[in-house]
């Protein structure tokens, strides 16, 4: 099968022949039809998440048809549609598991990461951890809510349904989250690099509240806010932006150093808390609620092999919404 590989962190991936995996008893054998591009995918290759199985197949936000099922598999037949998320399995018996925080999990494998992904014609996975695609979505459309929806959504959770929200860094997974929480009856506010007026048109077009520079004060304060970007020194200033017992939350796998801040930043009982992977339940909820508010995805299509440019327009900001690889 053809595959972009990474051998190497810190260096592009590569086109190449890669062997057909075989599924074990609990897994099925899925054929790719498009996999979804994700900042974490930028992490992984770039190096920033440490100790990726290497060579890897990355890509997790994975769309295809089961081409072969395990023996153990119970829930899913032969040609079915199904997604596959960051999640790729759990320990199932640790106190994390066991009370529903598998996101948790010590030994939890993660997919693209550990377990080879979706960059690829085929991919295996197991099924515990897999997801039918709900009615409605293109291959294209739905690989998104795979990752940017399935964090978004347990991010939003955490917000309590603030009445005033911020969504700091406007791409894959804000674009996706406005959406839901203009459902709830929320209004947003969008803050983008400084300067990025494409992102903050792009933030109006689907119903912001203000969008602007991430340096600068919305005009109503914050009941929470969520931070997407990997830039830890946006932290103080969403702090600084929220009313006290307002909530901030880290939403991103990967972020650079938090720098001090005064204390009074956090007093007044306000919360900061971060966001770890997610779990079947949270897929579950989520991808039964797209439908419904109807969520849609902007998405930007790239070839298999023109990976390695989506992920350098992805760090660089060259799209709005979400790029999908159409395998």
């Amino acid at each position: 099968m053809r595959a972009m590989v990474l051998e190497k962190a810190g260096q592009k991936l590569i086109y190449k022949e890669a062997k057909k995996p075989i599924p074990k008893k609990n897994e099925v054998l899925i054929k790719v039809h498009a996999c979804g591009i994700c900042r974490t995918d930028l992490h992984v290759v770039d190096g920033e998440l440490r100790y990726p199985k290497l060579p890897l197949i990355p890509g997790h936000q994975i769309v295809g048809t089961i081409e072969q099922i395990g023996s153990a598999v119970t829930n899913f037949a032969l040609g079915q549609r199904i997604g596959v998320p960051w999640l790729g399995e759990s320990c199932e018996r640790c106190q994390f598991c066991l009370s529903g925080r598998e996101n948790l999990c010590d030994k939890a494998r993660f997919t693209g990461y550990q377990i080879d992904g979706g960059f690829a014609e085929y991919c295996v996975a197991n099924f515990k951890f897999c997801f039918p695609i709900p009615d409605g979505y293109s291959d294209f459309q739905a690989a998104p809510l795979f990752c940017a929806g399935l964090i978004g959504y347990r991010a939003l959770l955490k917000t309590h349904n603030a009445e005033h929200l911020g969504l700091y860094g406007f791409g894959a997974a804000a674009h996706i989250l406005i959406q839901v929480a203009q459902k709830q009856g929320q209004k947003v506010y969008a803050f983008t690099s400084p300067g990025d007026t494409h992102a903050q048109d792009f933030a109006y077009k689907l119903g912001a509240t203000w969008a602007g520079d991430s340096d600068k004060n919305p005009p109503h304060l914050l009941d929470a806010a969520i931070i997407f970007a990997p830039i830890g020194e946006l932290v103080p200033l969403a702090l600084r932006n929220t009313i006290k017992g307002g909530t901030v939350v880290c939403a991103g796998i990967h972020m650079s150093d938090i720098p001090s801040f005064p204390y009074d930043l956090l007093w007044g009982e306000r919360t900061l808390c971060s966001v770890a992977n997610l779990t079947r339940k949270d897929g579950e909820v989520f991808l039964s609620l797209a439908p419904k508010v109807p969520v849609t995805t902007e998405t930007h299509i790239y070839h298999l092999t023109e990976v390695n440019q989506a992920l350098d327009d992805l760090r660089h900001g060259r799209f709005t919404g979400a790029a999908v690889i159409s395998i």
